[in-house]
């Protein structure tokens, strides 16, 4: 397999560059320690050599202070190279988290009901954070050694040309050496990340499900899935971490070749009468020297390995584009209240399994539409491309008479909105659950929808304030109060479209009538779709639309419907929708 080198410096150019400035220092600080590296054995060596021949004290003493300063400026610059690596990796790849984020944030929501949340964790951040020591020990190992190992060799041509054939021919069988081993284990390296993520996604759907497990008798059938998953990391792991110290391995045989080689040829040089007692100390510290980066570069290459395979994955996941795109020459969407129209609407989530089948109608602005159907006759899938989260294969949704493919996206989500029964609130303030972390909506406002909605009296027993944190999931809050927080989170919104989901189902009598009130007020002026169950639900509809298998069963204005007795609406009442619709 090819290493992706082409990958690694566009990830490096891309994130990086925003730090150019910590980069060239940090290039500066490394400079400095490989010349520190390389000058101090050489201060060594002229210790040895004039104590050999008898020199003063004074000049030995100004040699050893000389070595002392080269120490430690040396371990001043590493120690600044250790900080601005750490600086530098960490906001390089928090950057690519970012955009990575940003980018599945986008993506089909095909792809998002292929992969659970938990798989998702362990490629964004789980793999990144592989990719994070790849970023450091390139700059800081990789580069830094390669100069160290090219210095070393440079020093050893001017002591004697023998010597510096002998060990770059040396440096380049163990290069290649390495080489061939690094690229073996980047397809374990894949298979050990690709497990790590299947056990995350199986973690999170436990976790989302633990109430039903534990009820259901689930514990013992789930503790036996854990315990493979664990089991199938265990085994890609280990085989990852076998076939890498191969790399490992065989550098070990080279590191007794090297320093045999630097004893041989000092002493052949000695024997020659071509070298002092300080030049071979230099020879053979250069040996050990010339093995640190060496060593250090056939662990960083084990490295490699693991860092491909996450480059690989990351690149995998930007490659995947989003069906939905937004057109170049797209239209702005007028506000007030929306026009919906299907217009021989075909729409399937696999091939040759249509779930809306040549679907039209027609909702005037300002109206309210009733929608019923039986589970799968393709309710759901009508407000999914009302949200342009799929595009119709045939025909075309519009509102105000504009085809949804040609309206700019932000125009079109500001336009919809939608309540159902289940409440996404996140860990943060009461202000930013109401706003989505818009920090220009104004106090005053979020305040004056919480009291329209009947949540004034709960808002003033909140200790912070707006400020107040919820917890996430809605944990602390009935089920009253988190729906009427996500009405206010709408009404705050104040789209032209509204798509309710038996938005009241699971409140008491009380609340509910408080919700009912609420909805009043914020249907006013509105166009609305309520995906009812209910018979209460239907009641405000003005137009009742049933689906049958992705079809229209019946449409038209509600008191009409339910003064037909021949109608499917009226005969529906007759026999009760709950027992009916579902």
């Amino acid at each position: 397999m090819n290493l992706p080198i082409r990958q690694y410096f566009r990830l490096l150019s891309t994130y990086l560059r925003p730090q150019r400035g910590k980069v060239i220092f940090l290039t500066l600080c490394l400079f400095t320690g490989i010349a520190m590296q390389l000058v101090a054995p050489q201060v060594v060596r002229q210790f040895i050599d004039q104590a050999q021949q008898g020199s003063p004290a004074a000049a030995l003493s100004r040699i050893a202070f000389l070595f002392l300063g080269v120490t430690l400026v040396s371990q001043i610059v590493h120690i600044l190279s250790a900080y601005l690596t750490e600086n530098v990796k960490w906001q390089a790849t928090n950057l690519l988290r970012n955009d990575l984020a940003d980018h599945t944030l986008h993506l089909d929501m095909a792809f998002h009901n292929e992969n659970t949340p938990g798989t998702m964790i362990e490629r964004i951040d789980g793999d990144i954070t592989e990719l994070s020591n790849f970023f450091s020990q390139f700059i800081l190992k990789i580069m830094g050694n390669a100069l160290l190992l090219t210095g070393v060799l440079v020093l050893l041509y001017q002591e004697d040309w023998r010597v510096g054939v002998v060990f770059t021919v040396f440096a380049l069988v163990m290069m290649l050496s390495l080489g061939l081993t690094v690229s073996l284990g980047v397809r374990f390296w894949e298979g050990q990340r690709e497990a790590l993520s299947e056990q995350f996604g199986f973690i999170e759907e436990v976790l989302g499900g633990t109430e039903d497990i534990r009820a259901n008798g689930g514990v013992p059938y789930v503790m036996n899935q854990m315990r493979r998953h664990i089991y199938q990391v265990f085994l890609a792991t280990r085989k990852a971490f076998l076939v890498g110290n191969l790399t490992w391995g065989s550098s070990n045989v080279f590191f007794g070749i090297s320093g045999a080689l630097a004893l041989g040829l000092g002493f052949y040089l000695y024997s020659q009468g071509q070298a002092t007692l300080g030049t071979i100390y230099l020879l053979l510290h250069y040996s050990n020297t010339l093995q640190r980066p060496l060593e250090q570069l056939a662990r960083q290459l084990q490295d490699l390995q693991a860092a491909t395979a996450s480059i690989n994955r990351i690149q995998e996941l930007f490659d995947i584009r989003p069906k939905v795109q937004e057109h170049p020459a797209a239209i702005p969407l007028p506000g007030g209240p929306q026009a919906v129209s299907f217009q021989g609407v075909t729409f399937s989530y696999e091939a040759d399994k249509p779930i809306l089948r040549d679907l039209s109608f027609h909702l005037p602005a300002g109206k309210v539409m009733g929608l019923l159907g039986r589970t799968g006759s393709g309710k759901t899938t009508i407000t999914r491309l009302l949200f342009r989260f799929h595009d119709p294969d045939q025909g075309a949704v519009c509102l105000n008479e504009r085809d949804l493919r040609q309206v700019k996206l932000e125009d079109l989500r500001q336009a919809v909105g939608m309540v159902t029964q289940e409440v996404q609130l996140f860990q943060a303030s009461v202000r930013d659950n109401l706003t989505f972390f818009d920090p220009s909506v104004p106090d005053e406002k979020i305040i004056e929808a919480m009291e329209i909605l009947g949540l004034g009296e709960w808002f003033r027993s909140m200790p912070d304030g707006l400020d107040t944190k919820l917890a996430a999931g809605g944990r602390g809050l009935s089920a009253g109060e988190a729906q009427l927080l996500a009405f206010t989170r709408v009404f705050l919104k104040d789209p032209g479209l509204i798509i309710m989901d038996e938005a009241s189902s699971r409140l008491d009598p009380v609340t509910e009538q408080l919700i009912e009130r609420a909805i009043d007020r914020l249907l006013h002026n509105r166009t609305a779709i309520i995906v009812a169950h209910r018979l209460a639900t239907v009641q405000r509809a003005d137009d009742i639309l049933i689906l049958d298998e992705g079809e229209v069963l019946e449409y038209g204005d509600r008191v009409a419907l339910l003064a037909d007795p021949d109608s499917r609406f009226s005969e529906l009442l007759r026999t009760g929708m709950e027992q009916v619709l579902v």
